[in-house]
């Protein structure tokens, strides 16, 4: 009989739960696509004792991951714990010391320590797989290092948190403003433990970091990442932006230019007939650009048991097979340390001002954004009753760092009230 791929799975969650479920229900499945046995060793989780549904008796219990990920009936060590400090961190480093192979789901350990889990990785002549950690069920990073291996990448661009995307598409949907929606998620479970990781931002930038290393061949820089949240759409920008043609979307978006590497995550417009503006709920979609190909779309769920476990098999079942792959699709010392760009390429942008009922008011508007050499394409003054009135620009392609000067000066105006709102238009 073939030797079986010996498992050791950390963190029994949701994901970790899932990934239990799959293999005893698909064992011959799974051994059939592989050619040889796919079997569970050892487990581990704080608590040993918590009811999870299913027996979990026929398996070696380990309190500490740090001993499963080191013990010799483990081959491959399964990190579904999260965070990108502590248990997480030691027992991958502990697996990969002792020669394990790794999967995990952790997009934050990888984002932040990823390159020099890498180098430690191939060192050992291990690797690492983390399919599960970016877009749930979407086998994006498949894409990428096997299917679009023979593309120079030129773009990236996606919506890669549920949560946001949910909550942009329900206040179209249903009128409701973002703090009733953001409460709503909290009650549905769709936060994380800190919100602001989901609304913040700051999970769709860890994704976007580890998809950028990959597409452009450079060392993961979260710390690079231009990151804002939804925090301050309102119901007003939902409605105003669709009644333009456009929907708003937490969008990522990274590209390799002449300053330097930009990865941006943050609200953006984007054209409502195109396939990010037609995107709805928690579902999550990456769209890929490159010279050979032109442009790929990715559509399916971003998270939950199912799609995230499945992305986990994916990894097991190629380590099963024998297929190995450096961690971000060429070797960790190849990969390059350029700076980040600090502007991004021109683009349009929309801006939404809180404008005072006085006279000349739009001509000083006007001038603000003349004077800072960003000429407008479009404007429109909706009817009011109150002492300001929304006002909303469209602009011609100009670098975020030119119409920062010209925000500056309109929020320093006598005419506008509160800070401006500008959202990029992601032209697709």
């Amino acid at each position: 009989m073939t030797k079986p791929l010996r498992l050791g799975i950390a963190g029994l969650g949701t994901v970790g739960m899932g990934v239990v479920k799959i293999i005893r229900r698909q064992a011959a499945l799974l051994e059939a696509r592989t050619g040889r046995p796919v079997v569970i060793t050892a487990v581990s989780a704080r608590d040993a004792s918590k009811d999870r549904g299913i027996s979990l008796s026929s398996y070696a219990w380990e309190t500490d991951p740090v001993a499963l990920a080191v013990r010799d009936d483990v081959d491959v060590f399964v990190e579904l714990m999260g965070g990108h400090e502590g248990a997480a961190k030691a027992a991958t480093e502990a697996a990969l010391a002792a020669g394990k192979d790794v999967v995990t789901a952790n997009k934050a350990l990888l984002a932040i320590h990823g390159q020099a889990l890498a180098e430690q990785a191939e060192a050992k002549g291990q690797v690492i797989r983390f399919e599960a950690a970016v877009a749930g069920g979407i086998p994006v990073i498949k894409s990428l290092t096997e299917g679009l291996a023979g593309n120079e990448i030129t773009r990236i661009m996606g919506v890669m948190n549920g949560t946001c995307n949910y909550i942009l598409t329900q206040m179209q949907a249903t009128g409701q403003g973002y703090n009733a929606l953001f409460e709503e998620c909290g009650k549905l479970g769709y936060l994380e433990a800190d919100p602001n990781l989901d609304v913040g931002g700051i999970d769709a930038g860890h994704k976007l970091a580890l998809l950028a290393a990959i597409a452009f061949g450079t060392k993961p820089d979260f710390a690079s990442v231009q990151l804002e949240g939804i925090q301050r759409i309102t119901l007003e920008d939902i409605h105003q932006a669709a009644d333009m043609g456009f929907r708003i979307k937490l969008l990522g978006v990274a590209q390799r230019t002449a300053r330097g590497l930009e990865q941006r995550m943050s609200p953006c417009l984007v054209p409502a007939s195109s396939p990010l503006g037609q995107l709805e709920g928690g579902t999550n979609m990456v769209v890929i650009e490159g010279d050979a190909v032109e442009q790929i779309v990715l559509r399916g769920p971003g998270a939950g048991e199912g799609p995230t476990a499945s992305a986990v098999l994916g990894d097991i079942c190629d380590l099963a097979r024998g297929f190995r792959i450096a961690t971000f699709g060429q070797p960790a010392t190849s990969l390059q340390d350029i700076p980040a760009a600090q502007t991004g390429l021109p683009a349009p942008y929309y801006l939404r001002l809180a404008l005072q009922d006085k006279p000349g008011a739009l001509a000083k508007v006007a001038a603000a954004l003349g004077d800072a050499a960003v000429s407008i394409d479009r404007m429109r003054q909706y009817g009011h009753s109150e002492p300001t009135a929304p006002v909303l620009i469209v602009t011609h392609k100009c670098t975020r760092a030119t119409l920062d000067v010209a925000l500056e000066a309109l929020a320093a105006s006598d005419v506008v009230d509160g800070a401006p709102v500008a959202l990029r238009i992601e032209e697709l």
